[in-house]
């Protein structure tokens, strides 16, 4: 079996012993975290940070969580209605004045958190991404697709620029310092919206599936390529530095499972871990207002969200291109966490629900 290296609770041995069976079956490497009461019962990782199979995984590697992302951006809006300084009920144009056009003047802050605002297409090159002023301006343009609030379409890139634009306009401060300042500080978690020099020796860059190519691109779930105009995400794109120096904060999030779980088990447990209280007992709770539930008309399926997450039955979370997932279960104050550079086939990538199930199995025991 496969090194595993970390620290885990025996009853939750079967998590770690998974994770060992995932890179025997070929996978490069990756990490799991299982966070109870705000503490970690599982901090594990295995393998390797190159495809090369010559540079360990360590306690330190990062890896891009893509969609994963978006729940941290998430938390960073759930802080300012927290405080009183967002309105969930207001028009997004009461703090981005510039966003009302093209009929946009009726798009709400909760329509951008759970992706009913009618804008889930990126329709300018992946390059503007990495400019935050010409995304935004780009977006602030645009029509919405649909009536906001009638419906759901999965806004994979786009996200994070409404939401994160409306949080620069109230602090000053771009999405990645204020998760910085406000979330991860007070935390202590390794997790980068924005990614500097400093780290770059620490990233374990995107593997493909196997027999593809850095071309590979995201398909329904962060991207729908077979829509005209809609820019495709390549795992290029992913692991270039462009995409790493820039803050898009729907998907170029930098961490490790630990860093993960430790920042969502603010979720899991009522908004105060290690001490440190970002969020109240109540702002917590709105993540799991269900904001729409129905077939999403951009991933095809059936979801239910709230505000920026995903919601299943009264579990929450959202997973990310390439494997990534976080699960939050605030009923059993578990936080859990799983990273990889190594991405699977979509349609038969069940690694992250497994884990899952795995901790779950061990919090009944823990439970008693």
């Amino acid at each position: 079996m496969a090194e595993i290296r970390g620290s885990w609770d025996e009853l939750f041995t079967a998590v770690p012993t998974l994770l060992s069976g995932l890179l025997d079956e070929g996978d490069v490497g990756g990490a799991v975290a299982v966070f109870v009461d705000g503490r970690p019962v599982v901090d594990a990782w295995g393998g390797f940070a190159d495809a090369g199979r010559s540079v360990p995984w360590e306690r330190d590697t990062i890896v891009n969580v893509y969609s994963v992302t978006k729940t941290m951006t998430a938390l960073c809006a759930l802080v300012l209605i927290d405080r009183g300084e967002l309105d969930p009920d207001a028009p997004v144009a009461r703090y981005w004045p510039e966003f009302a056009a093209a009929g946009k003047a009726g798009v709400l802050v909760r329509h951008v958190l759970s992706h009913t605002a009618g804008l889930p297409d990126w329709e300018g090159p992946v390059e503007e991404l990495y400019d935050w002023t010409t995304a935004t301006a780009r977006l602030a343009g645009q029509a919405p697709q649909w009536e906001p609030g009638t419906a759901a379409g999965y806004h994979s890139l786009t996200q994070g620029f409404l939401v994160g634009e409306v949080v620069r306009r109230i602090t000053g401060l771009t999405v990645g310092e204020f998760f910085a300042a406000e979330v991860a500080g007070p935390l202590g978690a390794d997790f980068h919206i924005g990614l500097g020099g400093e780290d770059d020796r620490r990233v374990a860059l995107t593997v493909p599936p196997p027999g593809r190519d850095e071309d590979y691109a995201a398909g329904a779930r962060d991207g729908d390529a077979s829509r005209a105009g809609v820019a495709v995400l390549r795992v290029r794109d992913g692991n270039s530095l462009a995409w790493r120096r820039a803050q898009i904060p729907a998907a170029s999030g930098f961490g490790n499972a630990r860093s993960v779980a430790l920042v969502q088990s603010l979720l899991a447990c009522g908004g105060t871990v290690g001490g440190a209280r970002v969020l109240s007992p109540r702002g917590c709770a709105r993540a799991r207002e269900e904001q729409f539930d129905g077939v999403d008309r951009i991933l095809g399926m059936p979801s239910r969200y709230g505000l920026g997450y995903g919601l299943f039955g009264s579990a929450l979370g959202w997973g990310g291109w390439g494997g990534a997932l976080v699960w939050v279960d605030p009923d059993e104050r578990m936080a859990i966490a799983y990273v990889t550079n190594q991405m699977r086939e979509p349609a038969t990538d069940n690694r992250a629900v497994e884990l899952v199930m795995a901790a779950q199995d061990g919090i009944k025991g823990l439970r008693g």
